[in-house]
């Protein structure tokens, strides 16, 4: 190997980068530097609503006014800083900028002397239109078993990977029926994450909260349109993503007794290399009682939104009905069947070393699908044979805790005319509330001004998704309530995601002036395009460094470093962009409702 930079070229264009570094610094004034402005400055790089709450985040300089100036200069707005009510993790008191009443749409940077320009921003009706619906179409770079062809995907194209055409039974999951090496075909899916592999678990609450989107907002994501194969055939495009996953899932229950596979996997993760290039055996493992049961609330949800299209999808709504109830029984039979990889690795060749998913607590899977076969069905046995109310937490939702998605289910279906309330929905609808008020309350105090910020607790592996999520939860509190102060709220932990927070970083892929380059994704890292695919929310901020990536902070809000192999701070998954998809097309869709607090 050469020594690339003993090159003389290369010591003549370094010396040449020296100066130009030493003339730029003498010539450069402090106090109108942009690029530390860039840096000192944090708010939502996207922009701004004209009639809602517009804030920025002053880290450091000695001034305590700021004005918003055109693209050119002139000078539109000006304001005084004020100093925030606590420190942030750091123990340093941030300044706040807020120009709410400024409401002129346009393209603006916020100046503040001594700390400089921001990143530019726009104040304009539906201004998160684009990255919303980029947060959808996302997924159709995620599907395995499909070309993606230029007309759709642009300069990501890509050969078909994975076809999923010729599955094997893995020896954990073996029946009488199906034995070991009986091949199946299960295409279609999205990848999780940065691999390729497909699990049933993850898929549940990824695709159950896409569809919660539509079913709250069904008038709004019909305007939405992804550019997708799937586009113009009369089902809305969010409709026809998930509908590529579904089908997918659709695959992964054995008919012969209802139970369903946790994952279609390799052995091991395939290196980085692009989809068409991973070739390795696939294969279904054990069946077990979370993805059973994942599967059924997600069946049974699907059913009563499919069934809207039946000239569309002839005989769909009925089939996810049908495999969701089939599911149910086998949970039912098979009540605490875990997911022990590491125990199954001990028995069973190959040993699967691939995403575990494992999860030992069944008690909210049981209330989830309990709560859609109800919704779906209207019939009480379902309801009858889970604790709806076990104890008194309200837990965010994650793959592994899935609880409040059928609260959600079940309080927004209280309003259909062919629903009985269960006797527990009046303490489940307080219980939401009291979770949305303990969320907001004193988010104001923080030096970032969101939700996100109250708690160190917080910022641990895919952070962004809990800033996502408890967007979600503020939004059903208004839809709960009907009072705006949530939306406020949902709006600020928005502005968080997209550049209002200890990084600066928009953590979203192609949207926004400083977003993350290098996302541990293997299509975005290996098929040579600068850019990586766009839509894509990463995990955020983690000091836990459990991939041994050593951040430039451990502060907990600033532990984030945009490194392909950092994938315990920047990873995608299909779980942490779909709350981000839900939160910003509700936002979009509700942005007439977004009133400032008085």
């Amino acid at each position: 190997m050469s020594n690339y930079a003993s090159h003389p070229s290369v010591r003549l264009y370094s010396l040449l980068m020296v100066l130009l570094t030493v003339l730029f610094a003498q010539t450069s004034s402090a106090q109108t530097n942009i690029a530390g402005g860039k840096e000192n400055i944090r708010l939502n790089q996207i922009g701004f609503y004209p009639g809602a709450e517009k804030t920025a985040i002053v880290l450091t300089g000695k001034s305590n006014t700021f004005q918003i100036e055109t693209i050119d200069k002139k000078i539109v707005f000006k304001g005084t800083l004020q100093k925030s009510v606590k420190p942030d993790f750091a123990g340093n008191f941030t300044s706040i900028a807020g120009f709410t009443t400024f409401n002129k749409p346009g393209k603006y940077m916020l100046y503040v002397p001594d700390a400089g320009y921001s990143w530019p921003f726009e104040i304009k009706r539906s201004v998160h239109r684009e990255v919303a619906a980029g947060s959808v179409k996302a997924y159709y770079f995620m599907r395995a078993s499909i070309p993606l062809k230029e007309k759709f995907a642009g300069k990501w194209q890509r050969a078909e990977g994975h076809p999923d055409t010729n599955v094997l039974v893995h020896p954990s999951a073996a029946t009488d029926k199906r034995p070991v090496g009986t091949v199946i075909s299960s295409p279609r899916g999205w990848y999780d994450a940065g691999d390729y592999n497909k699990y049933i678990v993850n898929s549940g609450i990824s695709t159950s909260t896409l569809l919660s989107l539509y079913e709250d907002f069904p008038d709004y994501m019909k305007t939405v349109s992804l550019n997708i194969p799937e586009s113009g055939n009369h089902i809305p495009d969010v409709l026809n993503e998930i509908l590529w996953n579904l089908r997918w899932m659709l695959t992964m229950q054995d008919l012969n007794d209802g139970g369903v596979y946790h994952k279609l996997t390799n052995a091991a993760f395939d290196k980085f290399e692009m989809p068409d290039k991973a070739t390795a055996p696939r294969y279904v493992v054990q069946k077990g009682t979370a993805a059973t049961l994942d599967f059924a609330a997600v069946m049974a949800q699907a059913s009563r939104i499919f069934r809207k299209f039946p000239k569309e999808l002839p005989g769909l709504a009925d089939s996810c009905l049908n495999q969701s109830e089939k599911a149910w029984e086998w949970a039912n039979k098979n009540p605490d069947i875990a997911y022990d990889q590491n125990s199954l690795n001990q028995k069973y060749s190959p040993q699967i070393t691939t995403g575990a998913y494992g999860d030992r607590k069944f008690n909210d899977e049981f209330i989830w699908a309990a709560s859609e076969l109800f919704v779906t069905t209207g019939q009480d046995k379902f309801l009858n044979a889970v604790n709806l109310l076990p104890d008194e937490n309200m837990p965010m939702p994650s793959w592994a805790q899935v609880r409040l998605l059928g609260y959600y289910s079940l309080v927004k279906s209280s309003n259909l005319a062919s629903y009985h309330a269960p006797k527990d929905l009046p303490e489940i609808k307080k219980r939401l509330l009291t979770f949305a008020d303990n969320l907001i309350k004193g988010a104001d105090e923080t030096a970032y001004r969101t939700v996100m910020d109250k708690s160190a607790g917080n910022f641990h592996w895919g952070s962004n998704s809990d800033a996502a999520n408890q967007g979600v939860a503020l939004v059903q509190a208004y839809k709960l309530s009907g009072d705006s102060k949530y939306l406020v709220y949902a709006l600020d932990n928005l502005d968080y995601i997209l550049g209002r927070n200890g990084s600066g970083y928009s953590y979203v892929t192609g949207y926004g002036s400083k977003t993350p380059m290098h996302p541990h994704h293997r299509p975005s890292a290996s098929d040579g395009i600068v850019d990586p695919v766009p839509g894509l929310l990463v995990g955020g901020p983690n000091p836990g460094m459990q991939d041994g990536i050593k951040v430039p902070s451990t502060l907990p809000d600033e532990a984030y470093i945009d490194d392909e192999r950092a994938y315990a701070a920047n990873e995608i998954a299909i779980n942490w962009n779909a709350p981000f998809a839900y939160l910003s097309n509700a936002i979009e869709a509700l942005q007439d409702k977004l009133k400032p607090l008085k």
